[in-house]
């Protein structure tokens, strides 16, 4: 498998059409069209749709992110339309010895990885010894078996713009789910090198994930993208944002009596004091400078300095 190398390399940003995009998504967009547009690249809009879509929830998302000022290059990109490249990716990985069947439910694995002296978050390899009588059972009894990667480290480091190097859990990844869809891990990993991205920045929650996708990359000869993993914004209890926390839409902040230039300018004083705007944003930009904790939602400021730990 070869990546799509165009000059310059590009940023993106691929949300879930799960449902409308909170302040905190918007957030992050922008920092990751900025972080583009700063250093030379393109920015790249893609839609990763393999898990629940919302209809409407796509429009909905892009508008919003089109009505803040961000633009991107060259045609959006779906990932329920590339499901040949994530099979060709897997089928790789199979005829090399590196995946194996796993017919583990949710609830085994999270009593397995619970228990005393399980490995705390990783799959413990319940299923990669399984002898082939063993395997017959479980399909005779009609258990659906997800594709798992046989990894050969329990660790790898990955470089990140913010955090510096950082080392973390590898495991057997799930490639392709019980009901035969190619899981994230895999997806986000191919289509970042067909697109020619470089550049991925996104919530820092997913900072724990990106080892595992680092070494999918090494394992099917993909270059590593550059990591910048930012702060979340936080309701006021010191979790995620999600529509529970009130106005926490462009909709319905416009819907509450704000404009569209004061949800920007907010959006831009949480990452710089000095823009207001996604061009001045972009003029004053400096990484160095990004606030390392996450921020609060408050209904009155929209966003501030969070207190949590």
């Amino acid at each position: 498998m070869t990546a799509v190398s165009e000059p310059g390399g590009a940023g993106r940003y691929a949300p879930s059409p799960s449902g409308d995009l909170h302040l905190g998504n918007l957030r992050t967009a922008l920092l990751a069209w900025v972080f583009a547009r700063t250093t030379g690249r393109r920015f790249l809009m893609r839609v990763d749709d393999l898990d629940r879509v919302r209809p409407g929830a796509e429009q909905r998302q892009l508008a919003d992110l089109a009505a803040i000022g961000l633009d991107w290059d060259g045609p959006l990109v779906r990932q329920s339309e590339r499901l040949e490249h994530y099979r060709a990716a897997i089928d790789r990985l199979t005829e090399s010895g590196r995946t194996y069947e796993c017919f583990c439910t949710r609830r085994e694995i999270q009593q397995a990885t619970t228990a005393p002296h399980g490995p705390m978050g990783a799959y413990p390899g319940t299923c990669r010894t399984l002898t082939a009588a063993a395997r017959a059972d479980h399909i005779a009894a009609g258990r659906p078996a997800a594709l798992r990667l046989r990894a050969d480290v329990g660790e790898f480091e990955i470089i990140d713009r913010l955090h510096g190097g950082y080392r973390g859990l590898v495991d057997d990844v799930v490639l392709r789910r019980g009901d035969g869809m190619p899981a994230y891990n895999l997806a986000v990993v191919v289509d970042d090198a067909a697109q020619g991205v470089d550049q991925v920045v996104r919530g820092d929650d997913l900072l724990a994930s990106t080892p595992r996708q680092a070494y999918l990359c090494t394992l099917l000869g993909l270059p590593i993208p550059e990591y910048a993993h930012v702060p979340l914004v936080l309701n006021a209890a010191g979790q995620r944002l999600a529509k529970r926390d009130g106005s926490v839409t462009l909709a319905d902040r416009l819907a509450g009596g704000d404009t569209v230039e004061a949800v920007v300018s907010a959006l831009c004083r949480s990452i710089s004091d000095s823009a207001r705007t996604p061009t001045q944003l972009s003029e004053h930009f400096d990484p160095s400078g990004l606030p390392r904790q996450p921020l609060t939602f408050d209904g009155n400021r929209l966003l501030q300095p969070s207190r949590c730990p």
